[in-house]
């Protein structure tokens, strides 16, 4: 592991995007334990891209419009869903205060986390041109040198997202009994998914 593929790393993984978002929104909504899930979640969805990066299938996404779209627009529809149902409180994004609830939530927040980021083929156009520059040329096995830098940026993803959300839902009690409050925060995650919909909308390979 050098220096730089540690920095960029970290810069990469805790800049702003659709997984912190879903998590911040995960912790003032459902709590620790849902914000933890959602992390988990958001780090089990990078698999999928690091994989294609790796067998060479984001190639495919980059040279292939049509593939490129499909998935693009597959992302922008979720992202609006996930929008209207922070706009709507319903869904991963309900607040339920029962203790009985908390494993149902965790469970249907990993999958949405899943989804998310599954759903954006900028993810693996990114790792494609990302991981290859952190591997030697003469470097003897080059598959088992990018399993490695993508386990420990899976492990810096899931410890970071993890921060994010646990000091997130830290300060949940302070938000969900003022209504006002929540009102707010519901249109800013909801304007927030939509933006970023927006964003993956316009994207190009």
């Amino acid at each position: 592991m050098t220096l730089s593929f540690l920095l960029t790393s970290l810069i990469v993984v805790a800049s702003p995007g659709t997984g912190v978002l879903y998590t911040l929104a995960v912790a003032l909504t459902l709590g620790a334990r849902p914000s933890v899930a959602a992390a988990f979640g958001c780090t089990l969805g990078i698999v999928p891209h690091m994989l294609a990066a790796m067998l060479g299938l984001a190639a495919v996404l980059h040279t292939s419009a049509l593939a490129f779209a499909a998935l693009k627009w597959c992302g922008v529809v979720y992202l609006l869903y996930m929008a209207w149902q922070a706009l709507r409180e319903t869904g991963a994004l309900a607040i339920d205060t029962r203790p009985a609830a908390a494993t149902r939530s965790s469970r249907r927040v990993i999958v949405t986390a899943i989804l998310i980021n599954i759903l954006n083929p900028k993810l693996s156009i990114f790792f494609l041109a990302f991981l290859p520059q952190f591997v030697a040329v003469d470097e003897p096995h080059p598959l088992a040198r990018m399993l490695e830098l993508s386990a420990a940026f899976m492990a810096m993803t899931f410890a970071v997202f993890a921060i994010y959300g646990l000091f997130a839902a830290s300060l949940r009690d302070h938000v969900i009994t003022r209504p006002k409050a929540m009102a707010w925060l519901r249109r800013s995650f909801a304007a927030g998914f939509a933006a970023l919909g927006a964003k993956l909308a316009l994207a190009e390979r």
